[in-house]
């Protein structure tokens, strides 16, 4: 007898739960677990910004680790979110994350600096149209910033000429 295997689909009324599981699984580590389980809510619900937000986070969480990060298929979740805001802001974050594993992968300074010179880009344009009360776009490009510095990424100027923290 021939077993055939298929994805099986979660109930619906189960999606609230699987979201928690899914930051669990992030918070602990395991990417691709939350990964998976992103998946399955989008199987049932394909439009939940919730499960989008995570799958985007848990990809990018694997980019350390992976040999051609999954950059691209990243991108195309961030495209499929609703609010602009979310989308700028999202686009930044995979940037980010990229940048920072070019840099553990000793990539030549002025590339990754170019890379997060995107992302904080993208951080600005995210941080003009913020709700209000929220400025985690600021944030991240503050913490851009002081990678670029603290690296010493930026190309033509020296360390001592910026503006300290």
């Amino acid at each position: 007898m021939t077993r055939s295997y298929a994805y099986k689909l979660i109930r619906p009324d189960s999606i609230p739960d699987a979201l928690k599981k899914s930051e669990r699984y992030r918070l602990l580590g395991e990417p691709d677990e939350a990964e998976s389980v992103c998946l399955d809510i989008l199987k049932v619900d394909s439009g939940n910004q919730y499960a989008l937000v995570d799958l985007i986070l848990a990809l990018t969480d694997q980019f350390p680790r992976e040999r051609n990060p999954r950059v691209k298929l990243a991108q195309q979740y961030v495209a499929l979110l609703t609010d602009e805001y979310q989308r700028q802001y999202y686009t930044a974050v995979v940037l980010e994350r990229e940048a920072r594993t070019q840099k553990e992968r000793d990539t030549p300074p002025a590339i990754v600096f170019l890379m997060y010179s995107d992302a904080m880009e993208c951080y600005e344009g995210a941080a003009a149209i913020s709700p209000p009360g929220d400025d985690s776009a600021v944030l991240r490009w503050n913490a851009c910033m002081r990678a670029i510095r603290r690296r010493q990424l930026q190309p033509g100027l020296e360390p001592e000429s910026w503006e300290k923290d």
